[in-house]
């Protein structure tokens, strides 16, 4: 969310803004905000000059009943004149602050539907179609035999069962089992020391957050296309960990020697993932329920771009550990959510489909969501709002799909990478059952 004071001074390049990210149809909503913006601060100075009109009043009412004394056939009617006046001032008092409540209510409503400023480095472009190829890290590798989807690959070990799952809970759901379900458990595991070692604090939050929270945390658009929301309570179940782990500092002031929080988090992720998609996307790609580890900083704002850069790599170093391909692909304009300010997909090779597809998704949000959530950092001059990132460590089980696929050998095994051996026991190879 953008500071009206930014708006008011700069409605151009709002407007600007929001063609660069294709939301036409929000343009209005820029003039819309600033006519009740100037409406609201009409309404607060004419209170302010009321009150301090209150005190005048008040010894005006004093003087005129210490001079209806010396006459008191005048005394009632100073009295009903004094109260009249203290009445008048009163009653309005109480309509402008009714007035600010509701202009307040109204400014911050459109200014959640307003989209941040993006950094001037974005590729512009309406959507996902226009992001930009960065880098690449590692080879691509196809090798000389047929892989099967990634399902067939988990049934051969006899480790998923996808009917099961949704006899009891629907589409969308899953039961790993066996040796999948220990290297699901085992590539979390894997991951979480990863970013322990890089200097992060592993952290378990709440799978459930306050409405107020999922505001200050993402727009609209996602919360409807993603949330699931706990019947007659106030209560949301998380799509991802950074919700709870950036609500962690909701209304709360750090100091400077806080910074940076750098955190990495487990939790699983609920998300509604609505909308028809092709048959790359089934099985464990596109799921209601899955587990992820996650990297959130909060930081200075002049530090949010180095950090934004070290954690991306971050990604590609792990991936890379495990022996996957992948690429950096930047986040064109149109394809960043309302709160980004810079994006960056880390995508992995599928050597079944012959190309990249989306495992991490890292995202510089600027100080938007530390204006709703009302974080502040107290420094050496004075108070200011601190910037936020998050980045995904590893969402299996589609990190699985990509692991599957490029570890997969000739005879239907799959050979374990060096470093994730110790979370599996030693094995070198995952031997299928059938």
């Amino acid at each position: 969310m953008l500071d009206i004071k930014f708006v008011r001074e700069n409605p151009d390049v709002v407007k600007e803004n929001i063609k660069k990210k294709f939301q036409d149809q929000k343009l209005p909503l820029v003039d819309e905000v600033l006519e009740l913006d100037s409406q609201n601060r009409a309404a607060i100075a004419e209170a302010q000059e009321l009150r301090t009109q209150r005190n005048a009043l008040s010894k005006q009412v004093g003087i005129l009943i210490g001079q209806a004394k010396k006459d008191p056939s005048k005394l009632q009617e100073a009295e009903e004149e004094a109260k009249a006046k203290v009445k008048a001032n009163a009653d309005r008092l109480a309509e402008l602050e009714a007035l600010e409540t509701e202009l307040a209510q109204k400014i911050r409503h459109i200014m959640l539907q307003i989209p941040n400023i993006i950094d001037p480095s974005v590729p512009i472009g309406p959507d996902d179609s226009a992001n930009v190829e960065v880098q690449r890290f590692g080879e691509p590798v196809t090798p000389d035999f047929d892989i099967p989807y990634h399902t067939q690959i988990m049934e051969s070990f006899n480790g998923i069962d996808m009917d099961a799952a949704g006899r009891v809970s629907g589409n969308g759901f899953y039961y790993l089992m066996g040796d999948i379900a220990r290297l699901h458990e085992g590539v979390l595991a894997y991951a979480r020391d990863f970013m322990i070692d890089k200097g992060f604090t592993f952290c378990i939050p709440p799978f459930m957050i306050h409405g107020n929270v999922v505001e200050g945390v993402m727009s609209q658009t996602e919360m409807d296309a993603m949330m699931y929301k706990i019947e007659g309570e106030d209560l949301y179940l998380i799509g991802t960990s950074e919700h709870s782990m950036i609500g962690k500092f909701i209304d709360q002031i750090l100091t400077e020697d806080q910074l940076p929080q750098t955190l990495t988090s487990y939790s699983p992720c609920f998300r509604k993932e609505k909308g028809a998609h092709g048959i790359e996307e089934r099985g464990v790609y596109r799921i209601h329920q899955f587990e992820k580890q996650e990297m959130v900083v909060v930081c200075k704002p002049e530090d949010s771009m180095d950090w934004y850069e070290k954690m991306w790599r971050y990604s590609v170093d792990l991936f890379r550990s495990l022996d996957i391909p992948v690429r950096q692909l930047e986040c064109c304009s149109g394809d960043l959510a309302d709160l980004k300010v810079k994006s960056c997909d880390i995508e992995a090779w599928s050597p079944r489909q012959q190309k990249y597809f989306e495992v991490c998704s890292c995202s510089n949000l600027g100080d938007a969501q530390a204006r709703r959530l009302k974080m502040r950092v107290k420094g050496e001059k004075g108070t200011y709002l601190p910037h936020t990132l998050n980045n995904t460590v590893v969402a299996p089980p589609r990190m699985l799909i990509a692991f599957l696929e490029n570890n997969l050998q000739a005879d239907g095994s799959v050979k374990i990478p060096e470093v994730l051996r110790p979370y599996m026991g030693g094995k070198e190879l995952l031997i299928p059952k059938k």
